[in-house]
């Protein structure tokens, strides 16, 4: 079983060149699942019933989100309904929609995927080290589901590489979300969980984390006064992860990164 996950998809213009590449990304990596975070999808900010409509009818089997998920107010009543559309499950109890889902791959297999969001510098959540660990004990490798893949959204990257190795074992693969920037470090631990600190975005690299140049560059000039940077669409790459799942175990036999475009 080979798992496909994409990190944050950056603006609207990231899915055609998504439409024009992922079948023969699923074809060459023999792919029976699709992760992405579509978080920033709505021009950096949220995503909407609708784009979740067009990455659903692209092959994409689950959405997971961010501190953006409630960007865009039509999202609400959607996530409440649509179960394959995740917010990080240490989000209040209260916000509609859920944080972990069980799912089945082409192949028949149970993958349970888990969305969490880090604490430091971001908004506030419950710890997300209590809530995974008490998760995690309720699910188990091979008994409950055949993979376990978590999607740990995070500025810092002590936290997600902390986390990571708190659970190492438990989950078939932790990648990380959230900066837009791919780190290099993507490998197996100890213990069997894949992990990367994070993924990349999916979007236009001749950016500032995916907005316009210029704008990030007057918000800095200016101290902060443009309240909203809208995603650039000039040049598009995808960025992510590809996971092999051992069938015995649960965890990870292999991994490789992706990086496709310019």
């Amino acid at each position: 079983m080979n798992i496909l996950f994409l990190g944050d998809l950056v603006g609207e213009g990231t899915l055609p060149f998504l439409k024009k590449n992922l079948p023969n990304i699923l074809k060459k990596y023999n792919i029976s699942f699709v992760i992405v975070n579509g978080e920033n999808l709505a021009e950096g900010y949220g995503i909407t019933p609708n784009l979740c409509d067009q990455l659903f009818n692209l092959g994409v089997d689950v959405i997971s989100s961010g501190n953006h998920i409630w960007d865009q107010d039509n999202i609400i009543p959607y996530i409440a309904k649509q179960e394959n559309l995740l917010r990080p499950i240490n989000y209040s109890e209260k916000s509609p929609g859920r944080g972990i889902g069980k799912f089945t791959d082409k192949l028949g297999n149970k993958i349970i995927v888990i969305n969490v969001s880090c604490n430091l510098f971001m908004q506030k959540a419950d710890n997300a080290f209590i809530k995974i660990k008490d998760l995690l004990k309720g699910i188990k490798l091979k008994k409950d589901c055949d993979a376990i893949f978590v999607d740990l959204h995070g500025e810092v990257a002590s936290e997600k590489q902390a986390l990571a190795n708190m659970i190492d074992g438990s989950v078939t693969a932790v990648i990380g979300t959230h900066t837009h920037v791919p780190t290099s470090d993507l490998r197996v631990l100890p213990n069997g969980t894949a992990f990367q600190t994070d993924a990349g975005m999916c979007g236009d690299y001749d950016s500032v984390i995916g907005g316009n140049k210029n704008s990030w560059i007057e918000k800095f000039n200016l101290k902060n006064n443009i309240k909203k940077i809208y995603s650039s669409n000039k040049n598009t790459t995808l960025c992510g992860a590809i996971i092999k799942v051992n069938r015995d175990n649960g965890l990870t036999s292999f991994t490789d990164q992706l990086i496709l475009g310019t």
